[in-house]
């Protein structure tokens, strides 16, 4: 059985693994867009060994697209053509049998299949090739992703920008619970293994993003449907340079 997350569980999943990382990569212009989900109907598409994560009761899946950038392997140079890409994620939260809070990832769609293929690999996670094109109008990001999975409905097409308030999260807010997640769940179906991953960073400056247009084709694909209903919840963040740590398994209970 698990064991629920409790606030300190919460604050120490934010702590800096020790040791080294394995990568370095800098998040820029998040968009963190999110719809409340029946927990039921998160709970039914995940692994054994995590548990859907709840905030008042309401658990929610959410849809990141941003600018991934300046990218690199500790100890080895920039790689051309892989350090600057462009992502979306649709996600939800979940934590494990230790009560440990992470992510767990549905897809991550990028405009570069050698990226694409070394996530996967090396990383365990469910990450597409894509379409995608952002370009910025005025202070806004015109952000559109055409999976090469799936068909046209499955686009989506985000216009968003920050107003420049700060909604920064504290811990026991709805803003931490959203955005604060320095782990991920990964899960080996050939060996029946749960894997956790973290990174480090410091924590987000929100703003409260606003959002023109919204059609989160993303949503559908994995499994959502939301029927074009604007978020319950939309955030942007400028970014942040974030350290990248190695997967570990997660013993299993005994």
């Amino acid at each position: 059985m698990s064991a629920i997350p409790t606030l300190k569980n919460r604050q120490l999943a934010c702590r800096r693994p020790a040791g080294p990382p394995v990568m370095y990569q800098s998040w820029a212009d998040l968009a963190f867009l999110h719809w409340e989900i029946d927990p039921a109907l998160i709970e039914a598409t995940l692994p054994p060994s995590v548990s859907v994560d709840t905030f008042e009761g309401r658990a929610y899946v959410g849809l990141v697209p941003f600018y991934m950038q300046n990218i690199r392997l500790r100890g080895l140079p920039k790689v051309p053509g892989t350090v600057n890409f462009l992502e979306m994620n649709v996600r939800t939260y979940v934590y494990d049998r230790s009560g440990t809070p992470g992510v767990w990832f549905y897809s991550l769609d990028a405009n570069n299949p050698l990226a694409c293929i070394v996530a996967q690999r090396r990383f365990h996670l469910p990450y597409y090739p894509a379409k995608i094109s952002a370009p910025r109008h005025r202070d806004e990001i015109h952000y559109q992703c055409l999976p090469r999975r799936g068909t046209s409905e499955h686009r989506s097409t985000i216009h968003y920008s920050g107003t420049g308030n700060d909604v920064s999260g504290t811990p026991g807010t709805i803003e931490y619970f959203l955005a604060e997640r320095y782990r991920l769940f990964a899960w080996q179906p050939k060996r029946e293994q749960l894997l956790v991953g973290s990174v480090a960073h410091p924590p987000y400056r929100l703003e409260t993003a606003k959002v023109s247009q919204c059609k989160a084709g993303a949503m559908k694909w994995c499994g959502f449907e939301i029927d074009d209903r604007p978020p319950d919840f939309a955030h942007f963040s400028s970014g942040l340079d974030v350290e990248v740590f190695a997967l570990e398994s997660v013993e299993p209970d005994t």
